[in-house]
């Protein structure tokens, strides 16, 4: 209980801190410089609309369509008008996007990368077109690049995932792993899983593990094979919520009634499976990606108009499961 309590009372603290992202004394002048016009325009009372693109890895996942609309929301109080465009996880699609917001004068950009490592040659033309850079969910590769990350704490993800299997399973057992490579959050999620499940007593073996590209289409696919090969498999550990759920539809077609599916994101279809009595899904490490998105909205403000920020945010995250489910509601996010 007493856990539970912090958790809340962590979510209700980021909550009231979030608006005041530019008040910390953090940051050098170098990294807070504006440029002297940006300047000019704040002494006159308000700085003229500026454009700020948005480009993540899939429009159609819940969690990113709650993000930007927790940017957006933020951006056009303080007079910013934001662009966005889908990729629809094809990186390729991502460089050609923000080349053509470069074009349309963006100030800067709200990024979650497809590819962390193919995205290098982006991050070079907005540095080239002086675009402030602000990093969310997951890290690209090159971070030198970036003028500021706002992101969960990944690792701890699936740590607590882990964790939370270890006293579900005493008896160890064979595992899957429906991952993303070329997203590092994900990365980040699936190595905090394996480190906690390697402290077991009695031994946990994965015995598979695929890339799903973060979909539920590839997710549905992979875990439908890996059950049918492994039979005897008692977890699936997803890189996120939208992963979990095509892992969750196996299962239930495939009828292996035993298997425990671990999501993150803590998503309001997530938390909806929980509250059935019948459900596999053992628990979703949750964030909240109403935060990150004001958090990287008033991060961004703060850049352009030449305030102090934090370079680097981390979100804490939490489990939530069947016995705490009910106190953070299932038709949104936390």
């Amino acid at each position: 209980m007493k856990k539970r309590i912090l958790a809340v009372m962590a979510v209700v603290l980021v909550c009231a801190l979030g608006s005041g992202a530019c008040k910390k004394n953090v940051g050098t002048p170098e990294d807070n410089a504006a440029l002297e016009e940006e300047t000019k325009e704040g002494e006159a009372g308000g700085h003229e609309k500026k454009l700020v693109g948005f480009s993540v890895i899939d429009m159609k996942n819940p969690y990113f369509i709650t993000l930007e609309n927790a940017t957006r929301e933020v951006f056009e109080g303080k007079g910013y008008e934001l662009i966005m465009e889908d990729p629809g996880t094809d990186s390729k699609q991502q460089a050609v996007q923000i080349q053509e917001m470069i074009d349309k004068g963006i100030s800067a950009i709200i990024l979650s990368p497809v590819d962390w490592e193919k995205i290098t040659p982006s991050l070079k033309a907005l540095k080239e077109a002086g675009v402030r850079i602000i990093n969310v969910d997951t890290q690209v590769k090159e971070m030198d690049y970036v003028d500021a990350y706002i992101g969960s704490d990944n690792y701890n993800a699936g740590y607590i995932c882990g964790m939370d299997l270890i006293e579900k399973c005493p008896e160890g057992g064979q595992i899957a792993i429906l991952e993303c490579p070329t997203q590092n959050s994900i990365n980040d999620r699936i190595t905090g899983f394996e480190e906690a499940i390697s402290k077991a007593q009695k031994g946990f073996e994965v015995v598979a593990r695929a890339d799903t590209t973060g979909e539920f289409e590839r997710a549905l696919e992979e875990s439908e094979k890996m059950l049918e090969e492994y039979p005897e498999i008692v977890a699936i550990m997803c890189g996120n919520d939208q992963i979990a759920v095509g892992a969750t539809t196996s299962v239930n077609v495939a009828g292996a009634e035993k298997v425990l599916i671990y999501g993150v994101d803590g998503s309001p279809d997530i938390k909806k499976e929980l509250q059935k009595s019948d459900t596999q899904i053992a628990g979703t490490a949750a964030q909240s990606p109403i935060h990150i998105g004001q958090e990287a909205a008033n991060i961004t403000d703060c850049i352009l108009t030449g305030q102090k920020y934090e370079k680097e945010t981390y979100e804490e995250v939490f489990m939530i499961n069947k016995d705490n489910v009910g106190m953070y509601g299932v038709d949104g996010w936390q």
